[in-house]
């Protein structure tokens, strides 16, 4: 594991995926998971359905997947943004990963 991970799994709510990390959000009505990639040092941001929501209810029933999609930088709330440079920082991880472009 990436020492790089290994201390985003530190910060609360994250947890390790192999070469990766992951925390989910939910604010604003919003749900997403935020993805920290080490090998490329880039984060990734995707908004994923509530629990309980028609898309889950699909995928449970094998009718498709939930409706996980990619969502561009510029439409995630500032304080998610922030918080996410925050734990970035926290973990050793420059801040900066946050804010470039995959």
């Amino acid at each position: 594991m990436h020492d790089s991970i290994a201390a985003l799994v530190g910060q609360e709510g994250w947890r390790a995926e192999g070469d990766a990390a992951r925390v989910h959000y939910d604010g604003g009505g919003d749900r997403f998971a935020v993805e920290f990639y080490a090998e490329a040092e880039r984060v990734l941001y995707w908004t994923v359905p509530a629990a309980g929501s028609d898309g889950d209810a699909a995928a449970d029933r094998g009718a498709g997947t939930a409706a996980a999609a990619p969502v561009p930088r510029e439409r995630i709330p500032d304080p998610l943004r922030r918080r996410i440079r925050e734990d970035l920082d926290a973990a050793g991880v420059d801040p900066d990963a946050e804010r470039r472009a995959v």
